[in-house]
């Protein structure tokens, strides 16, 4: 870095400092003033209780002209200034410029707990029943065209939230079968936001990771002695510091048949004892595995599937992938799980649905710089069908967006053509995709 290079990030530090202490000085200034508003509410309080002993002493002694004056003049002076000083804080608060708070609620104490226990602070404070009486509408906003499968998960979630169901078991176990990139693990994240307030509630484990024998104590810690026993266990570590999860399976079928010893655990008790002998509770987990079980088969009957026989090839269709599972995965194993939900492949149109979804994010990210962007029905066809795969689903579309959208925004913000406050359309031109900033 030259000379100059290096005085101009200064020049900019020194900037960046001086705005920084102006707004330190600014919200230390706030922050007095209200300081100084609370002290002097609670010293009118205690100038009013005061008073209110004087008045009491003074009735028992007959002297009630002094009576007379402490209630009806010096009383109720201060209480009006009591009243004055509420209001100024109340008109703050309003605002959403309120610094400081004159004494802590039941909102204060449970983001506390909350950051404290793992559990979601809406938990705490608010009922759930409307919630979940939206939750099949909210799922399906982001998890396109499985109809069925966000079906049967809401039905499992709400029997379990509305007391019907076992008290002593998870929220609900599931098997998600179907082919790659169709929303099993989408269905999942997106479960874990909803229900617990936060993305990172769903606890993934890669199953293809347990194929051994030895690999299996992992999940509930090595026994004293032995290498990794302080860190305690991937699967019970993670659900102890977040009790109300989304315990995500990946690949099942792929585990060694001792591990669904351990999960039989789980389905039947709701806890698990780790290697340290602390009892882990899942009671307020969901349990979701993955298959691609049948996968092929699954593409294979999609294809000469039409609308009147829906149903009946679906209803054929489960009946054998069950069969199949059954081949991979034990009896006793399957017979406690809530449901087995198929995701059948994804349509053009679910592809146009997903870009939209998509683009709303990149729109979003864009919006922090500041810039505008719009996206044409044309444009949106094309990228459905440059991202359509029907052997990996949705996955290819995600690159394809990022290298036809946003590598080329990437592009124009760096060069200058682009800057805060103007807009980028992205259209269709000569059947190629085009992105240039709009007119103003």
């Amino acid at each position: 870095m030259s000379t100059a290079d290096t005085k101009h990030r200064l020049d900019e530090i020194e900037k960046q400092l001086a705005n920084l202490i102006e707004e330190q000085t600014v919200i230390k200034a706030k922050w007095e003033s209200e300081k100084q508003l609370i002290q002097s509410s609670r010293t009118l309080k205690s100038q009013i209780e005061q008073l209110r002993v004087q008045a009491e002493e003074f009735e028992r002694q007959g002297d009630y002209g002094k009576v007379a004056e402490i209630r009806y003049g010096k009383t109720v002076a201060i209480e009006r200034e009591l009243e004055e000083n509420r209001l100024k804080i109340e008109e703050k608060k309003a605002s959403g410029d309120l610094i400081m708070k004159e004494e802590i609620d039941a909102e204060d104490i449970a983001d506390i707990v909350s950051k404290w226990t793992g559990i979601p602070l809406s938990k705490m404070l608010q009922s759930e029943r409307q919630k979940l009486l939206l939750i099949e509408e909210e799922l399906h906003k982001r998890v396109i065209g499985q109809e069925e499968a966000v079906s049967a998960v809401s039905a499992a979630v709400k029997r379990s939230r509305a007391g019907m169901g076992d008290e002593k078991k998870p929220i609900g176990s599931f098997i998600f079968l179907g082919p790659t990139g169709v929303g099993k693990t989408e269905l999942a994240r997106t479960l874990a936001d909803y229900l617990f307030d936060d993305e990172d509630a769903m606890i993934r484990i890669d199953m293809s990771e347990y194929m051994e024998a030895h690999t299996v104590s992992r999940l509930v810690g090595a026994p004293p002695g032995y290498v990794g026993y302080e860190e305690g266990g991937q699967l019970t570590e993670a659900v102890r510091r977040k009790p109300f999860s989304v315990v995500l399976l990946d690949e099942i079928e792929k585990a060694h048949p001792d591990v669904f010893n351990i999960l039989l655990q789980i389905l039947d008790d709701g806890r698990l004892t780790d290697s340290k002998g602390r009892t882990v509770n899942f009671k307020n987990t969901i349990i979701i595995m993955t298959s691609n079980i049948g996968a092929q088969l699954i593409q294979a009957e999609m294809e000469k599937l039409d609308g009147m026989k829906r149903d009946i090839v679906l209803s054929g269709l489960q009946e054998k992938l069950f069969q199949l599972l059954k081949q991979q995965v034990r009896p006793e194993f399957l017979n406690r799980i809530d449901e087995v939900i198929l995701f059948t492949p994804l349509t053009r149109e679910d592809l146009k649905k997903i870009v939209l979804i998509q683009f709303d994010h990149i729109k979003e990210t864009a919006m922090r710089q500041r810039i505008i962007l719009t996206i044409s029905d044309s444009a949106i066809a094309w990228l459905s069908d440059a991202g359509f795969d029907p052997a990996f689903g949705a996955r290819p579309l995600k690159r394809v967006m990022q290298r036809k959208i946003t590598n080329k925004i990437s592009e124009l913000i760096l060069s200058g053509e682009v800057k805060e406050g103007e807009s980028v359309a992205i259209d269709m031109a000569g059947g190629e995709l085009t992105i240039v900033k709009a007119a103003s």
